[in-house]
């Protein structure tokens, strides 16, 4: 049997045709503690959809009930953010073979930038770009530092290419930097590595701007200083 009390349209005939009584009006006290019901019910079918920062601006809004399982979610939803934390953090230069490439570099994951050193025992340049590399990896954790002997990850790589450095983002190369004269030869400081590789966007460099500009500014500079005048030319010439 139809219950008389439903909000159905053939209720709706049936009270206009006077065969069921008119509907009672809801208590408008009752009907505000039920609208409040439904409103808490409502937002605590979506809390974990929310953020930490949503959960905390709704949280006056919970029950009791609601806000000791709510507790608890928040500290699920924080220790998966620790360990994406924790994962994405690297700090150091790993060294990998041929046989991991695919997995380190290819598979580095989501949003992870890779550097990777092609480099020989023996060449010196090399032996600096690996320790200025260390201390970057130290400065910049959230970028995956890797190493690897040229010819064990690429067969037959030549000599005269090296250092070089290829630079990744979700498996796909951004950028790279191959033979010595890339690097400016033994006189490469750290700070410039640093900013030829936040040039690919590998890393976010503090740095205001290219410090071989510097350089290259004061060494002009010189030049400039040390350069005969017309005057000293006209000069020499009297004699």
């Amino acid at each position: 049997m139809q219950d008389p009390n439903a909000d159905t349209e053939w209720n709706d005939i049936l009270r206009r045709k006077g065969i069921l009584p008119p509907k009672e009006k809801p208590n408008p006290e009752e009907e505000q503690i039920v609208q409040q019901q439904q409103q808490q019910q409502s937002v605590v079918k979506t809390y974990e959809d929310m953020g930490l920062d949503e959960l905390e601006e709704n949280e006056d809004e919970f029950s009791e009930e609601d806000e000791r399982a709510i507790e608890m979610y928040r500290q699920q939803r924080l220790a998966e953010l620790k360990a994406t934390q924790l994962k994405n953090v690297f700090g150091e230069v790993t060294e990998i073979s041929g046989q991991e490439y695919i997995q380190q570099v290819n598979k580095a994951g989501k949003d992870t930038w890779v550097i990777l050193h092609l480099y020989k025992q023996g060449i010196p340049l090399c032996t600096l770009i690996n320790q200025h590399l260390s201390s970057l990896a130290r400065k910049f954790p959230q970028t995956k530092f890797l190493k690897s002997i040229s010819t064990t990850c690429i067969p037959n790589y030549p000599d005269r290419n090296l250092p070089t450095i290829f630079v990744y983002h979700e498996g796909d190369m951004r950028a790279q930097f191959i033979g010595p004269l890339v690097f400016g030869g033994m006189n490469l400081k750290i700070d410039e590595l640093e900013w030829k590789l936040s040039e690919s966007g590998a890393i976010k460099t503090d740095l205001e701007e290219n410090p071989k500009k510097q350089i290259e500014d004061k060494l002009m500079t010189s030049i400039r200083c040390t350069a005969p005048t017309k005057k000293d030319s006209d000069s020499e010439d009297d004699y």
